[in-house]
């Protein structure tokens, strides 16, 4: 369904990594997105960037506000699915199917942390890769055909990318030339969240839609202008014209 300018799936977190497991059993890859508000509202400023979320295999809504404004319109999302929920379901699954997982993000020596505390909490997990590339790999040929590198070498099966949007989805959209049975999640700070680095809002913040709330309270200098500025007015917009649609299609014959 088609919510914030972007074709969602209506899928529960269980339903995609029974996706996944299915696809890697058949030898088969893919990638997935969660888009956000913040995604929205680049993929709606620029159309390649909207190619670039509609074009993955799996797009679950990772902000409340896409699925509050999917409800509005009459075409409830079954729930939130996050990039910081499905690392640790999709390790859970990878430690039961022996498959191998790379991390690929966050400052210097988060990757590692993220990768120790998978391995921990999921018995059995082959981290066969983790890596914190340096700020600006990318803006260089060479920078960033050393992290392609490094990723295709180690030959996983699953990769959490957490680079933040579109940077992390450019670079998977490489990746899965050079490893096409691999799945990808562009999972942004879900990295930092598992490694303990940056901590994450309580449960019942999540469930409430306020846990941008308690990032910007954490980040202030770095997530205030974007939440408040580009985002708080892009959410509005985006459910009032949900609100707005759905009365337009019960005044319909």
């Amino acid at each position: 369904m088609r919510v914030g300018g972007v074709e969602v799936d209506a899928l529960t977190e269980d339903d995609v990594v029974a996706w996944v497991a299915r696809e890697l059993e058949a030898g088969r890859g893919g990638r997935i997105v969660t888009p956000n508000v913040d995604i929205c509202r680049a993929a709606a400023a620029d159309p390649t960037l909207n190619d670039l979320v509609c074009s993955a295999e799996l797009v679950v809504a990772d902000g409340m506000p896409l699925v509050w404004a999917a409800r509005l319109r009459g075409t409830p999302l079954p729930q939130r699915v996050t990039g910081a929920d499905l690392i640790w379901s999709l390790s859970r699954r990878a430690a039961r199917h022996g498959w191998p997982v790379y991390l690929l993000g966050g400052p210097p020596g988060v990757a590692h942390g993220a990768a120790a505390e998978l391995a921990g909490r999921c018995p059995g997990l082959n981290v066969c890769g983790a890596h914190s590339p340096p700020y600006g790999f990318d803006a260089t040929a060479e920078g960033r055909a050393g992290v392609l590198r490094k990723v295709a070498g180690a030959r996983p099966r699953l990769v959490f990318v957490g680079l933040g949007f579109p940077k992390q989805d450019r670079l998977i959209a490489d990746l899965r030339h050079e490893l096409p049975g691999t799945w990808f999640l562009g999972c942004g700070a879900a990295i930092g969240f598992a490694a303990g680095a940056v901590a994450r809002a309580p449960g019942w913040m999540r469930r409430a839609g306020l846990e941008w709330a308690f990032r910007m309270a954490v980040e202030p200098g770095r997530l205030a202008r974007r939440y408040l500025v580009d985002d708080l007015p892009y959410a509005a917009g985006l459910l009032g014209g949900s609100l707005a649609a759905r009365v337009r299609s019960h005044r319909s014959p």
